[in-house]
């Protein structure tokens, strides 16, 4: 019971804590900096193809436990990026709904993967056969817990395109939500997984390190690139080898 305190819910009050007492934080859709943080070129000035998987903390007190995570790519030569997200209200799924590398809820975005060149013109057939694929791309089908939520969406692109080789925050609350009783390959393919329909389960692998989930909470740590991985705070650690996490 002390571990379980511990390593699951001190730090998600912790992280209340600091919300609390945080006055700059916005505390509705309408009062958030939506604005784009200038970090992505205009497209015509990159003519190469490149995929980004970005993240930023969500607005309210749902962002003291979950990040919203989203895509963005752009086919080498394209006079535009395309931004992909999947959101609570209306169809899920939106296509340059903000800027690429807008803040979300006036959190600046976190990159989490960004491949360039010849890789990721490989990759964007793929991603876009997911978004469209997407399961629950219907009015109605998102749910916030377990999900299927925008940290779901994301977590089925990287199973698309395990090429991508990296994990989702650990504060994505939503990534590990599956329709079914899973065991098998962990996303990247480079560990197992066993996973209780989001709600619980386990992950060792060379790119997720080792996790365990509970209640969508995750906690492990990192394994290429030392880190604790905490609910609240998601990747706790030196960016060693430049992955960021």
């Amino acid at each position: 019971m002390f571990l379980f305190l511990a390593v699951f819910l001190l730090p998600v009050a912790a992280r209340a804590a600091i919300f609390a007492f945080d006055k700059t934080s916005a505390r509705s859709y309408a009062d958030a900096d939506w604005s784009s943080i200038r970090s992505l070129p205009p497209a015509r000035d990159f003519p190469d193809a490149r995929v980004l998987v970005m993240s930023g903390r969500t607005g309210g007190w749902k962002g003291v436990v979950s990040v919203h995570s989203w895509v963005v790519l752009k086919p080498a030569g394209a006079n535009g990026w395309t931004r992909y997200d999947v959101v609570g209200w209306g169809n899920p799924v939106r296509i340059n709904g903000w800027a690429p590398d807008g803040r979300w809820f006036g959190d600046p975005p976190t990159v989490i993967v960004d491949m360039k060149g010849e890789n990721a013109e490989k990759l964007i057939p793929k991603i876009e056969a997911a978004v469209k694929s997407y399961r629950w791309r219907n009015a109605g089908d998102y749910r916030i817990w377990p999900g299927p939520n925008s940290n779901t969406f994301v977590a089925n692109v990287l199973r698309a395109a395990p090429e991508l080789a990296t994990a989702m925050p650990a504060n994505a609350i939503g990534r590990d939500y599956r329709p079914q009783f899973y065991a098998g390959l962990s996303d990247s393919g480079t560990g197992v997984e066993i996973n209780f329909w989001g709600y619980a389960g386990m992950k060792v692998g060379w790119i997720e390190g080792v996790e365990v989930n509970f209640l969508g909470l995750v906690a492990g740590f990192d394994l290429r690139n030392p880190a604790l991985k905490l609910p609240g705070f998601g990747r706790v650690g030196l960016n060693v080898f430049g992955i960021a996490g």
